[in-house]
């Protein structure tokens, strides 16, 4: 696929998953979607809180063009293409303990960072792509999707199947290949920074 190749012998899966912005519109079966929520159901949390929360919606459901309007005009002109779109919240609160702050070292966003790892990963292994977003209309996303104040937007996530670079506009048919990634001795250090 790529000339990506890892110094240590990591599974497959990591190498495969890139972020691409180019997607085919195809429709996304119902069930492969709830196999990639279902997995994001599984990450770990801080004190297992579990504040991520998503909303979603495949290209062929109601509240698809809702969720593709709550993207900034960069984003929302690729990922239209994308099967489907996840919209992922991270809870400022603790859950059943009365609007008491989720100040778990302040990881609240951390974890629902975890959550969209193994999105990321499981599409990737049945065969999708996934990209994240942070170019979203955060001011509106509250009001138009019923988000209550105290979860905090993240990122809006477009998961499909690869498309034709051509489709792209032009600026960005360049930028349609897996990144390279830094060499381990760069950002992992033993025992003291650098």
């Amino acid at each position: 696929m790529s000339d990506r190749n890892p110094d240590h012998p990591v599974k497959d899966l990591f190498i495969e998953r890139w972020s691409p912005r180019a997607f085919d519109a195809s429709d996304m079966p119902e069930t492969d979607l709830k196999i990639i929520l279902e997995a994001a159901r599984w990450a770990p949390s801080a004190f297992n809180i579990q504040p991520w929360r998503f909303v979603f919606a495949r290209r062929q459901d109601e509240h698809w063009q809702t969720l593709v309007a709550l993207l900034n005009p960069f984003n929302l002109d690729w990922a239209q293409h994308a099967s489907a779109l996840l919209y992922l919240f991270s809870d400022t609160e603790v859950d059943g303990k009365n609007g008491k702050p989720n100040r778990a070292s302040g990881t609240h966003s951390f974890d629902a960072g975890t959550a969209w790892a193994h999105v990321a990963l499981q599409a990737t292994e049945l065969g999708y792509h996934t990209h994240a977003m942070a170019g979203i209309m955060r001011d509106e996303i509250h009001d138009r999707l019923g988000v209550p104040e105290r979860f905090k937007p993240e990122v809006a996530i477009a998961i499909g199947k690869r498309g034709d670079p051509g489709n792209l506009p032009e600026s960005l048919r360049d930028r349609e290949t897996p990144s390279q990634r830094k060499p381990l001795n760069e950002i992992a250090f033993a025992g003291r920074w650098g």
